[in-house]
Order: C-alpha cells, then sequence, then structure tokens
C-alpha cells in the first residue's frame, strides 16, 4: 500500500469490549482495502486491549497505540500523530461504517481534488436494533462554515478529511469534554476548501449508556464556547479566509443567541427523554427566533432530542408518552412564555405531537397533551368521549388491514356514529379516497336507517361534537352586527347592445317587448349618450327636413331632441311598450307622430328628406338582411334626402383596434362599407371618434356627382358609465372571449391571488402590494386575450361535476378587504368587465390592517357600506377569518368561533350564503380544512402557487400570488403556462 492511497482511520477505545468487534468487522468488510486502524487504548480496564490484540494478530491493517486515559481527544491526537495516510476517518470504537463507505467517499474527493472533505448521511442504531431516519446533512456542502458556526450537522465518522487540514488547524482541542469534533470541523471550514456530500447512508452511530455524555450541563457549556468561537475570530487557526476571519455572518438578527438556544434546547429535550425535568433557561428560550417555521424546527430539534435520551426511534416515542410527554410539555410551555405568546407554544405542541403520531403506525390508542391518536376501522366505528384536554384526533382510518387514509381531525366534543358518518360521507371524498361500498351496512344496515340514527344520535348526545358545534353556530348568529341601514344593495343596470335572448328564438317583435320590460334600458340619458344625440344634430342638413323619420325611436330620449329641427317627424319602433314611452316623452310637441314599425319586414314611408338610424342595424340577422334593409332605406329617401346613422365599432370587425366586445354580427365598420356599396348612397360627412361614427348620406339626383366626404375625427369627451365601459376592449383584442369560449377547453383555471393595489405602504409589505397602474396594464391584458373571470361557486361546481373549464376562465381574489380594493382595483376590473372575490376579515371590517403594524402603519379597511354596495355592484365576498389569526395557533373551539362567526357576520350583511374561505397567512392543514367545512364552507383556498384543477381538493385549492415586484411581462408568462 502506498501512502497516496492510504486513508487512516483513529479508533480510540475505553472499555469498549462489547461494541469494538463490530467496529473494527466493519473495517475489514471494506471493499476498498487501502487502509489503515489506529487503535488508541485509553486507559481500558476490560478486556478491550485484548480483544485488539487479536486483531492486530489477524490483520497487519490494525496498529494498537496507547494513551493516557486523558479523553478522546487526545487519544484521537495520539492517532493522528502515527497516521500515514493522507485522508483520516475519526470512528469511535462503539459506531460503524458501511462496506462501501471508504471507496465511495474517496472516490468523491478523487473527484474533486479542491475539497478537503467529504461527508455522508447517517443514523442511530437504538439499544434493540432499530434505527433512525437517516440524518443528511446536505448544508455542509453549500457553506461549511456558515453551517459549523451555528451546530453540528454530522457525525464524527461519517466524515473522511484530509489530514493536512486537520494538522494545519492542530487537531483536537483537548480542553473541550464534548463537543470537539463540532469544534474541529468549525475551524477546518474557517480556512476555506469545499466539502462535498455524499448522499448516502454509509455511517451508522450507536446509542447507548454511553455513547453521550452523562453531564448535559457540560454539553451546554462546551457548545456554548463552540459556538461563541464561530461567532468571533479564532486565534488558534494561522490562515482564515478573510470571509471568516471575524467569524459567521450576523447581519440579521441574532444568530449566536439563536445557535446557542437551539443547542441548548436539543440539550434539555435530551433530558426530557431521559425522564428528567429540563430546567431550561426562560432567558435563551426567549433567543429562539419566532418565524413562520419555528414550530417545525423546534418540533424536530425535540424529536431527535428525545429519541436520542430515551435511546429509542421515532417510531417507539409515541407509545412512551407517559414517560416524558410532560416534561417536554413544560418546556414547550416554558418557550410561549419566554416569547410573551402562548398560542404559539400551542402551535409547537401541536406539531410535535403531529410529528410523533406521523411515525407511529397507532397500533394503540395514543394519549397525548393535545392529541389523541387512533386507528379506526370502518367495520366497527367507536363513539366515545375523549379526554378534557385532548381537542385533536389523528386518525388511521382503515378498511380492515389496509390504511385508506391519514386524518387530522380538530374536536368539540364526544364522538358519536354521526361524526364518523360525516366524516367518511363527506371529508373523505374531497381527498379521493376509494370508501368500500358496504361500509354503511357494515355499521347499520341500509342508509336510510343509518341517516335516521345519525341524526337522532345528533340530537341526543348534548356531548357531542356535532352538537357543540350547532350550539355555537346559535351563539355567533346571535351576536352577529346587523347590516346598517344605509346599507343597500346597488342595483344593476341593463347590460349593453349585447343583449343575449335570439331574436331567432322567439320573434323580433317578442324580443324587443322583453327587452322593453325595464324601462331606459340603455340609460339614454348618460353624458355619453346624450354627447352622441349631439354629434348626430351637428350633422343634419343645413336646410332643414320637412319630412322626418327616425327608425329604432326607443323611448324617444332622440325624438325629443330632433322634433324642434325638422318639420315634421314619423318616429317608429317595433315595440309598443317603447312606442308607449315615447309618446309620453314627446307629449306637447305637435310635430311628432308615431307608428309601430319592423325596418327589415315593413314598407318605409316615401320620398322622405331624412332618415335617422341609430344604434339599431346591428340587429338584424346577417349581412345579406343588412343589404336590404339599406336597399328599403335608401329606396325610402327622396332624391336629395340624407340619411343620418350611429353605430359604434366592434371587434367582430376589426380586432386589431378598439372597440365593443358585443356578439352582434358586425359593427360600424360593416355598416358603412355595405352603405357605400351603394350608388344611392353616398357619405358626406362623417364624425368619427375612437368608439363609434356618426355619418351623413345623401341619395344623389340624377346626374349628381358624389361629393368628397367630411371627415372629422374627434374624441369622446363625456364620461363613460361603468356598464358601457365594461364592454370596451382598447388598442383590439388578440382573441375574443367568445372565440375561446366556442373553441378551448381546460383542466384548470389560474386562481390569482392579490392584496393591495395601491402605490404607497410599508417598504416591507411590498411583494403584496401591485400599483394602479400595473394593475391596470395586467386587467386590460386579461380583456385582450379573452380572459372571462368565474367566481368560487362557479369553480366549485366545475371542480364537483368534472367537466373541462370553457374558454379562459380566471378568479381573481383580493385577501383582507382593504379600502384601496374598492377606490383603485374595483373601477379597473369594471372597465375590464372582470370581477373579482374579496376575503374579509370581519371583525376588522372599517378598520385598520392590524395585523400588518409591524411593518408600519396599517392601511385602512372597507366598511360594512362599502362591502354591501359593491356586492350589488357584482363583487362576490368570503371568509378571511374574524380577526386574521394564525389558524394552527388556535384551540379547535378557538378555530370553530373564528370560522362561524366570520361566516356568519358576512352572510348577515350579504343576505346570501357564504361559502369561500381563504386562510390567513395560508395555514390550512388538514383539521382546518375539515372543521370548516364542518361550519359551512365549499371553497378553501390556500397558497400554493399553481393553478387549480379539476382532480384538487375543494378543501385546499391552490392560487397564484400576483407579486407587486414582478411585471407584465411576469404576470404573462405566469399565466401563459396554463393555456
Amino acid at each position: 500500500m502506498t501512502a497516496t492511497s492510504l486513508t487512516s482511520i483513529v479508533i480510540p477505545a475505553r472499555d469498549a469490549e462489547k461494541t469494538i468487534p463490530r467496529t473494527l468487522e466493519s473495517l475489514l468488510a471494506q471493499t476498498d482495502p487501502e487502509w489503515e486502524a489506529l487503535i488508541v487504548d485509553d486507559g481500558s480496564l476490560d478486556a478491550t486491549p485484548a480483544i485488539v490484540a487479536g486483531y492486530t494478530a489477524r490483520d497487519a491493517r490494525f496498529i494498537a497505540l496507547q494513551s493516557d486515559g486523558r479523553g478522546v481527544s487526545a487519544a484521537r491526537n495520539v492517532g493522528l500523530s502515527s497516521a500515514s495516510g493522507e485522508r483520516l476517518l475519526f470512528l469511535d470504537s462503539d459506531d460503524w461504517i458501511d462496506e462501501q463507505f471508504l471507496a465511495k467517499m474517496n472516490a468523491a474527493l478523487d473527484e474533486n481534488p479542491s475539497a478537503i472533505a467529504a461527508c455522508c448521511d447517517h443514523c442511530r442504531v437504538m439499544p434493540d436494533g432499530d434505527q433512525t431516519p437517516r440524518y443528511s446533512n446536505a448544508s455542509v456542502a453549500i457553506n461549511p462554515f456558515e453551517a459549523f458556526a451555528r451546530s453540528c450537522p454530522v457525525a464524527v465518522h461519517s466524515v473522511l478529511v484530509k489530514k493536512s487540514a486537520v494538522l494545519g488547524v492542530g487537531g483536537f482541542e483537548t480542553s473541550l469534554r464534548t463537543c470537539e469534533e463540532w469544534d474541529l470541523w468549525q475551524r477546518i471550514a474557517r480556512t476555506g476548501g469545499g466539502w462535498i456530500h455524499v448522499d448516502e447512508l454509509l455511517s451508522y452511530y450507536r446509542a447507548n449508556e454511553h455513547s453521550l455524555s452523562k453531564d448535559v450541563r457540560q454539553m451546554l457549556v462546551d457548545g456554548n464556547v463552540v459556538i461563541a468561537r464561530g461567532f468571533s475570530t479564532d486565534e488558534r487557526v494561522k490562515n482564515p479566509v478573510p470571509a471568516h476571519k471575524n467569524g459567521a455572518c450576523a447581519a440579521h438578527g441574532r444568530p449566536q443567541a439563536a445557535a446557542h438556544a437551539y443547542f441548548a434546547l436539543w440539550c434539555w429535550g435530551i433530558e426530557c427523554g431521559r425522564e428528567n425535568a429540563s430546567h431550561p433557561s426562560r432567558n435563551v428560550l426567549a433567543d429562539i427566533p419566532q418565524s413562520a417555521t419555528s414550530a417545525d424546527q423546534i418540533a424536530f430539534c425535540l424529536l431527535d432530542a428525545i429519541a436520542v435520551g430515551a435511546r429509542a426511534t421515532p417510531a417507539k416515542l409515541a407509545s412512551r408518552w407517559a414517560q416524558f410527554g410532560a416534561h417536554v410539555t413544560e418546556l414547550i410551555t416554558a418557550i410561549g412564555q419566554a416569547w410573551n405568546d402562548p398560542a404559539e407554544a400551542r402551535k409547537v405542541q401541536y406539531r410535535f405531537e403531529r410529528m410523533l403520531l406521523d411515525y407511529d403506525d397507532l397500533s394503540a390508542p395514543r394519549e397525548l397533551a393535545l392529541t389523541l391518536g387512533l386507528r379506526v376501522d370502518l367495520r366497527q366505528l367507536p363513539e366515545f368521549s375523549p379526554p378534557n384536554h385532548v381537542d385533536r384526533l389523528y386518525i388511521y382510518v382503515s378498511d380492515g388491514p389496509e390504511v385508506l387514509a391519514l386524518v387530522d381531525v380538530g374536536l368539540l366534543g364526544a364522538v358519536d356514529l354521526g361524526f364518523w358518518t360525516k366524516l367518511v360521507h363527506e371529508h373523505l371524498a374531497h381527498l379521493h379516497i376509494r370508501v368500500p361500498q358496504d361500509w354503511r351496512s357494515r355499521n347499520l344496515g341500509r342508509p336510510a336507517r343509518l341517516m335516521r340514527r345519525v341524526r337522532r344520535l345528533g340530537r341526543s348526545n348534548a356531548d357531542s361534537h356535532r352538537h357543540r358545534l350547532r350550539v355555537l353556530r346559535d351563539s355567533v348568529g346571535s351576536k352577529a352586527k346587523p347590516r346598517p341601514a344605509s346599507s343597500l344593495p346597488v342595483s344593476r343596470r341593463g347590460e349593453s347592445h349585447a343583449v343575449g335572448e335570439s331574436q331567432c328564438d322567439i320573434g323580433r317583435e317578442l324580443f324587443w317587448e322583453r327587452f322593453f320590460q325595464k324601462e331606459d334600458p340603455w340609460n339614454y340619458c348618460s353624458p355619453y349618450e346624450q354627447e352622441k344625440y349631439r354629434r348626430q344634430l351637428d350633422l343634419l342638413p343645413v336646410e332643414p327636413a320637412e319630412r322626418a323619420i327616425e327608425l329604432a325611436c326607443a323611448e324617444g330620449h332622440f325624438s325629443r331632441q330632433l322634433a324642434p329641427q325638422v318639420g315634421h317627424l314619423l318616429a317608429s319602433d317595433i315595440s309598443p311598450t317603447a312606442l308607449k314611452r315615447a309618446r309620453r316623452r314627446c307629449n306637447g310637441i305637435r310635430n311628432v307622430d308615431f307608428l309601430k314599425l319592423d325596418l327589415s319586414a315593413d314598407r318605409l314611408p316615401e320620398a322622405m328628406d331624412l332618415i335617422c338610424c341609430s344604434e339599431v342595424l346591428y340587429y338584424l340577422d346577417d349581412e345579406a338582411e343588412l343589404a336590404l334593409v339599406v336597399q328599403k332605406i335608401a329606396e325610402a329617401l327622396r332624391p336629395g334626402g340624407h340619411l343620418i346613422t350611429a353605430h359604434s365599432f366592434v371587434l367582430k370587425d376589426e380586432k386589431s383596434r378598439t372597440g365593443f366586445d358585443w356578439e352582434n354580427s358586425y359593427g360600424a365598420e360593416t355598416i358603412a362599407r355595405v352603405m357605400m356599396q351603394r350608388s344611392d348612397l353616398a357619405l358626406e360627412a362623417s364624425i368619427q371618434t375612437e368608439l363609434y361614427r356618426v355619418d351623413r348620406y345623401r341619395r344623389p339626383k340624377p346626374g349628381e356627382a358624389a361629393p368628397d366626404p367630411l371627415v372629422t375625427t374627434t374624441q369622446i369627451r363625456a364620461p363613460i358609465e361603468r356598464e358601457v365601459a365594461r364592454f370596451i376592449v382598447r388598442n383590439g383584442a388578440v382573441r375574443r372571449r367568445s372565440e375561446v369560449l366556442q373553441s378551448e377547453r381546460r383542466p384548470h383555471v389560474p386562481v390569482l391571488m392579490y392584496h393591495r393595489i395601491a402605490t404607497d405602504g410599508p417598504e416591507g409589505l411590498g411583494r403584496y402590494r401591485v400599483d394602479p397602474d400595473t394593475f391596470a396594464e395586467q386587467m386590460l391584458w386579461l380583456r385582450r386575450n379573452g380572459y372571462h373571470t368565474i367566481n368560487s361557486e362557479q369553480l366549485a361546481w366545475f371542480v364537483a361535476n368534472d367537466y373541462p373549464f370553457e374558454g379562459r376562465p380566471l378568479l381573481i381574489t383580493f385577501d383582507d378587504g382593504y379600502e384601496d380594493f374598492a377606490e383603485q382595483a374595483w373601477p379597473i376590473l369594471k372597465a375590464n368587465d372582470l370581477s373579482a372575490e374579496v376575503f374579509i376579515v370581519t371583525d376588522l371590517v372599517g378598520g385598520q390592517a392590524e395585523w400588518d403594524r409591524p411593518f408600519g402603519t396599517p392601511a385602512p379597511l372597507m366598511d360594512v357600506d362599502k362591502i354591501v354596495a359593491l356586492a350589488g355592484e357584482g363583487a362576490m365576498f368570503g371568509s378571511h377569518l374574524a380577526r386574521h389569526p394564525r389558524s394552527d395557533r388556535l384551540s379547535s373551539s378557538e378555530l370553530a368561533e373564528e370560522l362561524l362567526r366570520s361566516r356568519v357576520q358576512l352572510e348577515t350583511w350579504l343576505g346570501r350564503p357564504t361559502t369561500s374561505l381563504a386562510a390567513p397567512f395560508g395555514c390550512t392543514d388538514q383539521r382546518f380544512r375539515i372543521l370548516a367545512a364542518e361550519c359551512g364552507y365549499k371553497a378553501i383556498f390556500n397558497t400554493v402557487d399553481r393553478a387549480a384543477g379539476l382532480t384538487d381538493n375543494l378543501l385546499d385549492l391552490p392560487r397564484i400570488e400576483v407579486r407587486g415586484d414582478r411585471n407584465l411581462k411576469a404576470f404573462v408568462h405566469c399565466l401563459e403556462q396554463y393555456q
């Protein structure tokens, strides 16, 4: 063997007669034979020296050395001083390595010559032979020094390191009784050089009474020393890289204190596992940072520590709760006290108990502090009253030996048959769990009998979960605030020129009669319509017309203005109802007569001086019928007579320009083209705006040449009311809605999530704030590309019926109910014929977004009047709970009250069912979803960043966050991937 290929394995041993044979046998099994094992006896009093002598006689690669009993660090340094290889492995006498360890770890270093160390994954082996899940240490390869400054994520024998790196920092620190390998890795990492992570389980760590320091206090002292060195200079390291010279990064918060706190928590958790009280320091616990991931980190830390202290795998800890549960619960409670936040401690407790039960097979009931773990067979559903301290069930639902689902359920009271029936029949269906067809008959026989008994049980058991939920619903209902008398829904005006019924189906006259059932269906008195009337009057010929007819006079608004400009006016319409209103409006004007006339089917009066025909030719069936009607109009004019028309531009004529997205067969451009194709009509003058054109035609006299038309382009100065503006597509359309509705089907729908539409606000909330101009660009892009909005009830229908979404639907949602939704977002939405669903924090309506206060002055929220008014205009509203809490911090009864209070209050204000819900902060665990469904919610949204699909659980629908720090291109890219 040569020095360059040799691996030196240093094995300190003291009284290791029971374990060292397994350690040494693992070396003999190595597929890479190029190693030497330096076994350093550190004053053993048992048979260890004799066992080692046997191995040295058996294989020359085993070398026996002696140390003076000063501890493991000194013994390792003795072995280090005699090592011949260029790479080192420090292997304790009670641990072992996989037979492929040396081959794979050396290969990793051979492939990366600049690296100074390689580390693999490891696991603990308990006294009963069970193994823990493997510990992965990939973070070490990303930034070794920052990792080792805070913790020691590797086992000592999971690292293969260059000898030069160990010698360069002086070997092991003998003043440390514990944490000595952590200290070594930290010093080596400070010198720079890469670490490689070999993603395989190659190291095994034996857990026994000798594998840990018996003195947790000493471990705390030594660990604090190592952490303090990691965040400062270290004179022992002569050549640190400049970035690490002064210690680990401390740019944010107090990372040194946090690292010490987590290490202390781990040590105290070991004490809990040993069935000892931990006696934690409140000041140290207060240094554990609070964040969205704190509960998971704390729970994992405690789970690992208790497994170490109890010397049991996580799979066996729940069954041993009686031994350590009280101690760990006290420790978690102390964390909440140190934070002055007992609700966050409850969240940690829930998370820790869930972790325990996730590992357990629930072969027997597991009663923890807040959670009861059960395995429930559908063949025999239990009825029971849980202990008062339990408010959560974690259930393995099984059909005999087959586990169908893992269900996490909030609990308010006793569990009866009705509880199980609702859970199985409704909630497992949402999870797409296959429930055996005969599960009902296994319990009660016929389904009708089952439901009767369920209802009877629900009524009779006053302590049942379902009964208490009903009592709570009644209680919050009696306390709901009534809608203020001033809050009246806003009625919506008539649609637009794009009326929806078909004339072909019911006949033209009946169609228009139904249309005029509502008076003033087009808001003829609006500034926009009145400006259009004035422009028609501006185009009247200079010489007043003696005989004039208005085709489709509707309710006579224009007739009243036209009559003084002509000698005699005949106002005609197909609708008797419209004519009746026109007569009433023109009462007292003597030169007006009225005529019921179907301009397509009936003859027109002849020899007219003037014909006015505005906003009506759209409704002819097709271009062929239009040509016939234009011919009739031209023939009804006397030679030299005039025709005034006014019609709007529609996208069906030309998609590339601004126009109305109506379903009429054609618009102003087609009408003008058909008219100008006739030799008996000549365009004299035209006033053209962005949205419509007003034209004056003349029937030339015999031999009269057609004039050069005078075309005037002008702007629309009048405000355009919302019900008209919502059909306008600025700059034209890429795809029209009706086109994609007919041609496109898809299994998913984007659900967009916004918060604020505003320019100003706290810097820390910038991602949740979209500038109004950017929002307007986004909504216009949606409109131009054929998108239409749906609401949560419609989405739920498609999902429940597994029916493909038609066209390009999307659901636009807003969390929190900020006032700027009404001021900024809603006008932009309506201008683009889009709608939205807003999730309201009911207790704070009319107040401020208090949850934002840590970032700065909180923004105002909409009041009841605005919410009710917007609901009348078509906005939808759902729940964002009553106080905007994190649901995973609430007890089940507190959560149920939040869910019910918010829903009942919204229904009281709006006078309609509230079935949609978005959880604040995206906290939508299974307990939340099931309890929300029990409280009447049917569509629950999370914050998972993807489109919702037909296979999604309606109680767990994803949404795509629209961030304020992203441009239109990113917005478009996000949506186009779902087209």
